[in-house]
């Protein structure tokens, strides 16, 4: 081949090789594939962002006329029709609209309980497995004198004296539910702690809450997002009961709430089943879809549980 045919003839470049993924991104792709692959997983995430997306569009097309007892025309507790396709509770106000903005009201308590509750616990069972000691004991003590009493009759009390609303409901749940937390990221804090690289971060002279905070809390993160999933249901069941027992403001909206002043609005001798169903129906699907997804991520997390 002569040089003015090679000069001639036209250079490749090489395609530049595709920039790797960050193993960040890449673990998330890796959990996003395997949590596609989990049917049950994927209809409770889907259940959960139906209603988060109806208790975001609410305030949109709900006007606090139609929720307000003293300004609604409706007939009192009428049945499902057109105008009213779930209803109309004692007041008149439409039973649909109530279950949608009583789904604002409800996940908001369920999730704000759920971050006490993990925050505190998580925080008490790291602490106590990382120091042992009288420290660790003395922690465990306080742990296991709250799962010692009965949670509902310390909820209702705590409520009580706290005062009605959904602040002291929220804080009722924290309060009961904190000790389960506790217990697990504890014992996973024990297996963390006994692992090669928690030793070497010692020999370099990290300190105790560059170790809780560095080398501890990333390994005890997947154990405590599962748990947080299923702390969700568990508050939800919570806010229901406390607020049907009366303990809720009667000026909130929530799906327990609408329970309450269903069976004491006289929807049992009406038989209004219209009043009673959807709200207890709702807080079943959310509770099921919290569920599906807390067992979802446990299953991708941790593969041992597939034969169990």
């Amino acid at each position: 081949m002569s040089a003015a045919q090679t000069a001639t003839e036209p250079v490749h470049a090489e395609a530049p090789a595709a920039a790797p993924v960050p193993p960040r991104f890449a673990a998330a792709r890796r959990f996003a594939r395997a949590f596609r692959g989990r049917p049950a997983g994927v209809a409770g995430l889907s259940i959960l962002l139906l209603f988060t997306l109806l208790a975001l569009l609410a305030p949109a097309f709900i006007g606090p006329d139609q929720l307000d007892v003293t300004k609604v025309n409706g007939p009192l507790l009428a049945a499902p029709s057109g105008s009213y396709p779930l209803g109309t509770d004692q007041a008149g106000r439409s039973v649909l609209l109530l279950l949608i903005w009583g789904s604002r009201e409800s996940l908001e308590i369920g999730v704000l309980a759920t971050v006490l509750t993990v925050v505190f616990g998580s925080a008490i069972g790291i602490v106590a497995g990382h120091f042992g000691g009288f420290v660790g004991r003395a922690l465990m003590h306080v742990t296991d004198w709250f799962i010692a009493l009965p949670s509902l009759p310390l909820a209702i009390s705590l409520a009580a004296v706290l005062g009605q609303g959904s602040a002291s409901i929220t804080i009722a749940i924290a309060v009961t539910s904190w000790t389960a937390t506790a217990r697990l990221v504890r014992a996973q804090t024990l297996a963390v702690e006994a692992r090669p690289f928690v030793e070497r971060a010692r020999a370099l002279g990290a300190g105790n809450w560059q170790i809780m905070l560095r080398q501890v809390l990333p390994n005890v993160m997947p154990l405590i997002l599962v748990s947080s999933t299923l702390t969700v249901a568990g508050s939800l069941l919570s806010e229901a009961t406390l607020t049907f027992l009366g303990l809720g403001s009667p000026t909130d909206v929530t799906w327990g709430e609408m329970i309450h002043d269903a069976f004491f609005g006289g929807a049992f001798t009406a038989d209004a089943w219209w009043y009673l169903l959807p709200p207890g129906l709702a807080i079943l699907a959310v509770v099921l879809g919290f569920t599906l997804t807390g067992r979802a991520v446990e299953h991708v997390l941790d593969p041992r549980m597939e034969n169990k």
